[in-house]
């Protein structure tokens, strides 16, 4: 039951799989894994694709002819496997010439790059069938207000985004573009910090039906706030053209945990979301192993996070038929008698003279607590 198939649609990055433990206090531990063998790897432990920023493929120093090699023998490795490539993103952060930003910098001549390599890495994606382009701007920020104006920057950023659009446009690509938000790290504060500031963004935009979120489990969590519900709002907005799937302990450094390695509740109720609302696009795991694991904890690693979601599936599907939780949620949705509220001129009249006995509505419970109570234990697999 719990054994992933690519029909799952699961996928990770060259970038999680391959990460080879390195932390700002320690070096490498693990040898490199290519991106071929990396291929393997996904394909044996029954994911759909592969993701990866454009250098996670193509060394950023690689000649015309290399690059066309690596290419070649990724195209093979994934015609052997069947691995799709769903999403490409761009490294808009690792270079010291992004020190303070890409598509923010200061630097008309850096913003011009930035953008020369986004283009660079659409290119590749259309080349290998992705659908979704996404943007993290890791660097589009500061440590000191006093040095840039954040209505510049975003305007700036703006210029950038709407660039990308047309370039797709004009290309033919399939593409959206998914942004992807970040409190902070490794900038200070990152501008459009979380999934709703993206959403505000969007609505600036050239082609805002072109572009939409990619929301990351740690990123919200580390800004305090609650990913379910940043999730449901990208949901409603028609936005969610990809997600990123991992775990955080709390508004710390980005840890990238296993999926489902902390907030087990949190984790349930956002996989019953993704299920109830039938979405239909990948189960990203933007994660990486622990410092502590080899090339075989790599392995259990990627298959933990898979595993997890579907026994959380699995859960959602009881939470819906269990006679108890089914009862609750009937007395709640009962008080919707009324449905939706829609203006018109009587509708308007009606609710004007409303008769209302607050203190009746008031005095009654909701049974939240027995509700919580249920689907504790049956995540504790008691029910």
């Amino acid at each position: 039951m719990y054994t992933p198939q690519p029909s799952d649609r699961f996928t990770f990055g060259l970038w999680t799989t391959g990460n080879r433990g390195r932390d700002p206090f320690g070096s490498e531990v693990r040898p490199v894994l290519s991106p071929v063998d990396n291929v393997e790897l996904l394909a044996s432990i029954g994911a759909y694709g592969v993701n990866f920023h454009d250098n996670d493929l193509l060394p950023i120093d690689a000649t015309p002819a290399e690059r066309e090699q690596i290419l070649r023998d990724f195209e093979a490795a994934l015609s052997r496997t069947g691995l799709k490539v769903p999403m490409v993103t761009v490294n808009l952060f690792s270079e010291p010439v992004f020190r303070d930003g890409a598509f923010t910098s200061h630097s008309k001549q850096v913003r011009q790059y930035a953008v020369h390599k986004a283009m660079a890495s659409m290119d590749v994606g259309a080349r290998l069938g992705a659908e979704v382009f996404v943007l993290w701007g890791g660097r589009e920020g500061s440590e000191v207000d006093a040095g840039k104006d954040p209505r510049d920057a975003l305007k700036w950023y703006r210029e950038g985004v709407d660039f990308l659009c047309e370039y797709a446009l004009d290309r033919g690509y399939k593409m959206r573009l998914a942004l992807e938000a970040k409190p902070n790290e490794p900038r200070g504060d990152i501008f459009l910090p979380t999934t709703g500031a993206m959403l505000g963004f969007i609505a600036t935009l050239q082609h805002p039906e072109m572009v939409g979120v990619n929301p990351e489990f740690a990123h919200e969590v580390m800004a305090g706030l609650n990913f379910v519900h940043q999730v449901a709002q990208a949901l409603d907005a028609g936005k969610l053209f990809h997600i990123d799937l991992n775990d955080q302990k709390g508004p710390r450094f980005d840890q990238d945990l296993r999926f489902g390695a902390e907030n087990i509740k949190s984790a349930f109720f956002l996989v019953k979301l993704l299920e109830d609302a039938g979405y239909t696009g990948m189960r990203h795991f933007d994660a990486h192993a622990l410092r502590t694991e080899d090339a075989s904890g790599v392995r259990a690693f990627a298959e933990g996070c898979m595993r997890t979601y579907l026994i959380l599936k699995e859960k959602a599907q009881r939470f819906h038929k269990d006679a108890e939780i089914a009862g609750i949620l009937s007395e709640l949705s009962a008080m919707n008698e009324q449905g939706a509220l829609v203006y018109s001129t009587a509708e308007a009249q009606r609710v004007a003279s409303l008769a209302f006995d607050r203190h009746a509505h008031a005095a009654v419970g909701l049974g939240y607590e027995k509700l919580d109570q249920l689907v504790m234990e049956l995540l504790l697999g008691v029910r």
